[in-house]
């Protein structure tokens, strides 16, 4: 089995002499650095950092490695992050009535392609629920109607703290999530949105793009923000179509798209590749 490593995220005010102080307090501990990454906007003055270090390679553990990086943190004004990456995030999927996502993201994971634990799947629909039980998996069904919209939430919010998920995806949830959950979990919650936005926001957008005879049409994986279909971009994927195509030809490109974006994009975040500033991403490959 590979050794495992150790992740380090960072964004700091750009200034000189960063990755030197990094590199250097993890070689004089004989850090070995399998792959490393750094970015400087000039339009905001931010850096942005992410190494993999061999867990091996140091004589101490995550705490250790923590207590290595703290005073470069504090000196450079770093938001910092460092995980395991043999300790798989717990995520949580929530699904309406379309299975495709899910499916994709199911498969991913019972295949060890995608490692991460799944400790329940949420729904407002029970449609769903035979398929998910067949992988071993607790079903939630969590109805969504106008006069209980405030309590099928708090039900959400419990089932995120009781089951400690990490992350939340939104695999073709068809509710809109409550401003106040978004803002508990700020870049927690993902979202597959069918369309390349900010083109086509909210709903039907492949009818939407139908009428405008659009030529390319897509699908975006974002964090869930307050604001609808408007959070920090993780992902997007384009497909070509013409006057040729129906729009029930476009839902069916449209959700292979979906399924390939969705993936990309928790496969980014699951490997701490994802970086927030702002509304904006930095995305290291």
């Amino acid at each position: 089995m590979a050794d495992h490593c150790y992740r380090l995220t960072l964004s700091c005010p750009d200034q000189v002499g960063i990755i030197a102080a990094v590199t250097d307090a993890l070689a004089e501990h004989g850090g070995w650095i399998t792959e490393a990454h750094q970015y400087a906007d000039a339009e905001s003055g931010w850096f942005f950092m992410r190494y993999e270090v061999r867990a091996s390679s140091l004589p101490f553990d995550l705490d250790g490695l923590r207590a290595l990086i703290a005073p470069l943190a504090e000196r450079f004004g770093m938001d910092w992050r460092l995980t395991d990456s043999q300790v798989p995030k717990r995520v949580l999927l929530m699904v309406s009535r379309q299975s495709h996502c899910l499916a994709d993201l199911l498969y991913r994971w019972r295949s060890g392609e995608l490692p991460f634990e799944i400790p329940c799947v949420v729904s407002n629909h029970e449609d769903l629920r035979g398929f998910v039980e067949w992988h071993g998996i607790p079903y939630h069904h969590v109805p969504v109607q106008p006069d209980n919209r405030e309590g099928a939430f708090a039900t959400l919010d419990e089932l995120i703290r009781d089951t400690a998920a990490d992350t939340v995806v939104l695999a073709r949830y068809m509710q809109i999530i409550p401003e106040r959950l978004c803002e508990r979990y700020p870049g927690r919650i993902i979202n597959i949105h069918h369309s390349f936005l900010p083109s086509f926001a909210g709903a039907r957008p492949y009818h939407q793009a139908a009428q405008r005879g659009v030529k390319l049409i897509g699908a975006t994986c974002h964090y869930a923000t307050a604001e609808l279909d408007a959070g920090p971009i993780i992902e997007q994927d384009v497909v070509r179509v013409n006057h040729h195509n129906t729009t029930e030809d476009m839902v069916r490109l449209g959700r292979d798209v979906e399924k390939m974006v969705l993936a990309r994009g928790l496969r980014f975040h699951l490997e701490d590749r994802v970086l927030i500033h702002g509304n904006k991403t930095i995305v290291f490959g």
